[in-house]
C-alpha cells in the first residue's frame, strides 16, 4: 500500500513540476534590490573576470544588445536600424512605426509586443538562452486616427527588463508619464537604463530627468534624441551624473566594469 501511494505521489510530483517551474520565473534584479546590502570580505577575490555583454546604438530607440551566450536584443525594433546580423529577439513598443514593425523578419525567432491584445497588458516573463526578459507596463498617449477624448492608452507601452550576466539592464521604451512608486517597485534595480529624451514626444525633459536621476542607474544611455540638447539633460539631472563622450557606437561592459559613479554614455558613432 506504502509504495503505490509513493509512486502516485511521484507520479503527481513529476506531472506538476515543470508546469510550476514554468509559471514561477525568478527575477535576480528585483530579488538584489529588495535584499539589504551585503558585505563583502576585503580578502575576497575573483576566480575569473565577470563575463561582458556587447551594447550598440543602432539609432532612434533601438539599441542591440549581444549577450556572453550568443543572444543577440534589439530594443524598439522596426527593421530600419540595422547592425549586422538579425536579432534573435525583438522587442517592440506600438508607439509609431520607427519603434514596432507588424511585419517582422520571419527569420527572428523572438518577436515581444510591448502591447496587449484585447485590452490586457502584455505580459513578458521568459528566459530565452542566457537572458531573462520580463516587463513593466506604462500607459501610453493616443495618436491621430485614433479614438477622440481618451488621452491615454492603459498599458500600451512596456519597460523591457533584460538580466543577464548579472547585469540588470532597462529600456524605458516611448514612455509618455512619470512613474509611480508601484512602477519602480515592479522595476527593481537597473544597473544601466535606456532613456529617451527628446523631450517632446515621449514626456518633457524636467520628467525623464526626474526618473533618471530616481533610479540611480550606474549607466545612462540616451535614445530617441533628435535635435535635443544633451548639454540641457545634462544640467538637468544635475552634477551627480559623469559624462561619457564617444566617437564609437558599441562598448562593452561587465557587472565588475560598471562606474562608480552614476555616468551617462553617449555613443555617437551611429
Amino acid at each position: 500500500m506504502w509504495r503505490l501511494l509513493s509512486a502516485a505521489l511521484a507520479l503527481l510530483g513529476a506531472t506538476l513540476t515543470p508546469a510550476f517551474a514554468q509559471q514561477v520565473q525568478r527575477s535576480e534584479c528585483l530579488a538584489m534590490a529588495n535584499a539589504p546590502p551585503r558585505a563583502t570580505p576585503v580578502a575576497f577575490r575573483q576566480a575569473a573576470a565577470a563575463p561582458e555583454v556587447e551594447i550598440t546604438y543602432a539609432g532612434h530607440s533601438t539599441y542591440v544588445i549581444d549577450t556572453p551566450g550568443g543572444l543577440r536584443i534589439a530594443t524598439d525594433y522596426s527593421g530600419a536600424y540595422q547592425v549586422g546580423r538579425l536579432p534573435d529577439v525583438a522587442t517592440m513598443n506600438k508607439a509609431h512605426s520607427t519603434h514596432y514593425t507588424l511585419y517582422p523578419d520571419k527569420r527572428i525567432p523572438n518577436v515581444l509586443h510591448g502591447w496587449g491584445e484585447d485590452g490586457k497588458p502584455a505580459l513578458v516573463s521568459t528566459r530565452i538562452g542566457d537572458t531573462f526578459i520580463r516587463n513593466v507596463t506604462t500607459d501610453i498617449r493616443r495618436y491621430f486616427g485614433d479614438d477622440f477624448g481618451i488621452d491615454m492608452i492603459r498599458d500600451g507601452n512596456s519597460i523591457f527588463i533584460f538580466e543577464v550576466a548579472g547585469l540588470c539592464i532597462g529600456h524605458l521604451g516611448h514612455l509618455h508619464h512619470k512613474l509611480d512608486d508601484s512602477h519602480f517597485a515592479q522595476i527593481g534595480r537597473l544597473d544601466i537604463v535606456m532613456v529617451p529624451i527628446d523631450g517632446t514626444y515621449t514626456m518633457s525633459l524636467g520628467g525623464m530627468s526626474e526618473i533618471t536621476k530616481r533610479l540611480r542607474s550606474s549607466v545612462v544611455l540616451p535614445m530617441h534624441r533628435f535635435a535635443t540638447p544633451l548639454d540641457e539633460f545634462m544640467r538637468r539631472i544635475g552634477q551627480e551624473f559623469e559624462i561619457d563622450r564617444r566617437l564609437e557606437r558599441s562598448f562593452r561592459i561587465s557587472r565588475d566594469s560598471l562606474p562608480s559613479t552614476p555616468t551617462v554614455i553617449i555613443l555617437d558613432g551611429v
